[in-house]
């Protein structure tokens, strides 16, 4: 295989190099990393919709010790809420952000209740004319009073209602066209209750019409696919889903996902999950997934310091990464876990190409104490996905490898006995055709 081919001498150099000091040694390598707190204005500008405002929402509720960026986020939803219809929403951001911005952003019942008179003359035309339709049973026009019911809906924050009138159209829908508007409707409003079972079940739906899909909608439905494989952590498959969104996406899923995202989910979890080969095919060497890792360069960094064993830097820009990350609406239940399985692959990856390991010189390079590292170690001892030893008192690591001699004689006996007993078949076989003997089964009657 290209991986396995490829932990040579040079790796080998690379990977001691790396325990070193890195900018002595490696002056020539771009550093990029950015430990800077969120740009909560430019992150926003990335998204559209309730998505906006929920990531906004999410961002103030857990950066508590930051409190000018919870502020910041609050405010941005609060503007951002009152463009649009939902005054349940509305009054949620009011309770949060509880009088700390000044009376431009407190309650404000006169539009609140200019919002809900509107909305209760426009369901009533909807429901008047949604009556009529079905009356003359117009099958298209049936379909299009459910779909703008659910629009309603979805724009006033009752999302189990928007959901139900968009699958309602399903038995009115005439073309492959419908089929797929409805699914799409129903991913998005699927994705905003977390009903991520959902998600997958309507992203097939859509699927099984594939003359019906341009380039844009595949890559929607990519990008949804992987959202719900990261949700039930299946990293592997919630990688290549990521991996196969076409960079046709670009900003036409807003209110769902931003390309940034494309690249972060995806880069992150194929770390986590892909052996060394599958790394370099379908990450580093895929052109159009590198559409999406160059808006964000340190995740394009630290896949290529992982793949060229540059661990110290790749757990650099991690470590910068992290806290963004953990105010990511999707990411964050998955960061520890990702972040640990991607460490457990670098601690295994550093290891595979050496007969012994000095634990001062990889403590150095993985940036932790010797201690903690003979705690990652045995860890992995243990459970089978190092094949080494430890000796503690002198922090060296023996690889316990196969003894070759032994296994080639070994072969050599199993080979010799099967060769014996083909030979024996073979003379038996020969000596019953020279006598011409036949057994015949008898029958019973």
């Amino acid at each position: 295989m290209d991986g396995d081919d490829e932990v040579s001498a040079q790796m080998i150099d690379e990977i001691y190099a790396n325990g070193g000091d890195i900018d002595s040694q490696q002056p020539h390598r771009p550093v990029i990393i950015n430990g800077e707190q969120l740009d909560v204005e430019a992150y926003a500008a990335l998204y559209t919709g309730r998505t906006k405002i929920r990531r906004l929402m999410f961002i103030a509720d857990h950066c508590d010790n930051n409190v000018a960026m919870q502020l910041e986020a609050l405010r941005m939803a609060y503007d951002e809420v009152k463009k649009g219809e939902n005054t349940q929403l509305f009054r949620e951001v009011v309770n949060k952000i509880d009088g700390r911005l000044g009376q431009g952003y407190g309650p404000d019942p006169g539009w609140s209740e200019a919002v809900e008179r509107r909305a209760e003359q426009r369901k009533e035309k909807l429901e008047n004319e949604l009556n009529a339709y079905r009356t003359n049973l117009i099958k298209e026009s049936i379909r299009m009073g459910y779909n703008d019911f659910g629009d309603f809906y979805y724009a006033h924050g009752a999302l189990g209602d928007a959901f139900k009138n968009y699958v309602r159209t399903r038995d009115y829908c005439t073309t492959s066209k419908h089929i797929i508007h409805m699914c799409l409707n129903a991913i998005l409003v699927s994705i905003e209750m977390g009903q991520f079972t959902h998600v997958s079940s309507y992203v097939g739906k859509a699927e099984q019409s594939p003359d019906a899909l341009d380039a844009i909608t595949v890559a929607k439905l990519r990008a949804a696919g992987g959202l719900a494989l990261l949700e039930a952590k299946k990293y592997k498959l919630a990688a290549r889903k990521f991996l196969e969104t076409g960079h046709e996406l670009g900003n036409s899923y807003s209110e769902v996902i931003a390309p940034q995202d494309i690249a972060t989910y995806g880069g992150l979890c194929a770390l986590a999950s892909f052996d060394r080969a599958e790394l370099k095919s379908k990450v580093i060497d895929n052109l159009n997934f590198r559409n999406f890792l160059e808006l964000v360069p340190e995740v394009r960094e630290l896949i290529h310091d992982f793949y060229s064993s540059h661990y110290a830097s790749c757990l650099d820009y991690l470590g910068n990464l992290k806290a963004n990350l953990l105010l990511d609406i999707h990411l964050h239940d998955h960061v520890e876990t990702l972040y640990n399985d991607i460490r457990h692959k670098a601690l295994i990856q550093y290891t595979h190409p050496f007969v012994s390991v000095d634990l001062r010189m990889m403590a150095n390079a993985f940036k932790t104490s010797v201690p903690g590292l003979e705690k990652e170690l045995e860890a992995l001892i243990t459970d089978n996905q190092i094949q080494a030893r430890i000796d503690s008192h002198n922090k060296i690591l023996y690889a316990r490898h196969a003894d070759q001699r032994n296994a080639t004689f070994q072969r050599a006996l199993q080979t010799g006995g099967e060769f014996d007993q083909d030979v024996r078949s073979m003379l038996l076989r020969a000596s019953l055709i020279k006598h011409d003997y036949n057994l015949k089964s008898s029958r019973k009657f």
